[in-house]
């Protein structure tokens, strides 16, 4: 039940529940089409750098990491957005277009979903990116691979709708990413 969860930003203190969720995440099934990343990397990474990476998602105007907590301590989700500045690049080294929000690892516990907490995360997630004083967050984006209907289709009902922007990744043809946007205060 997503009563009971509090939405919050992580702390900079709390790597190890930071990476507990990340492997999570990365263990799921859906993890292959969903995330840039795979289970063996995350699990190279030394505590530095998700000491680093938690701290990063809870201070500061860059990033931050929204988490569902249960009333048990335990994480049950999470969405992060980025800030990215115009003129920059982003992760596939595209020129960034526009001031803007790019949420980025989202994860809900299998049992947690349809019960309503990825609105809830994604609420807390936009309401910050929008809430930064200027430059103002103009829209929030992100990409959704072509094999994942059911985050699309959570997408596209959260009000984001198709950029026209398709990202083919490097491992294969027919893996693509769709780049799907919310404009500030609105609907796409």
């Amino acid at each position: 039940m997503t009563d009971d969860c509090v939405i919050r930003a992580v702390r900079g203190d709390e790597w190890e529940k930071v990476k507990e969720l990340r492997l999570a995440a990365l263990r799921d099934p859906a993890a292959a089409v969903a995330f840039l990343e795979t289970e063996e990397n995350a699990l190279s990474q030394e505590d530095a750098y998700w000491q680093q990476r938690a701290a990063g998602a809870a201070e500061g105007r860059g990033a931050r990491q929204f988490i569902a907590e249960a009333g048990d301590g335990s994480w049950v989700g999470s969405v992060t957005v980025l800030i990215e500045a115009k003129g920059g690049t982003d992760f596939f080294g595209e020129v960034i277009e526009q001031q803007q929000g790019h949420v980025v690892g989202v994860f809900v516990r299998p049992e947690q979903r349809g019960s309503g907490l990825v609105e809830r995360l994604f609420d807390a997630a936009l309401e910050w990116s929008w809430s930064l004083e200027a430059p103002v967050t103009e829209r929030v984006r992100l990409f959704v691979h072509e094999e994942n209907a059911r985050a699309e289709a959570f997408y596209r009902r959260y009000g984001f709708g198709a950029s026209g922007v398709v990202v083919p990744l490097e491992t294969g043809a027919k893996d693509r990413e769709y780049v799907v946007v919310r404009p500030a205060g609105g609907v796409a």
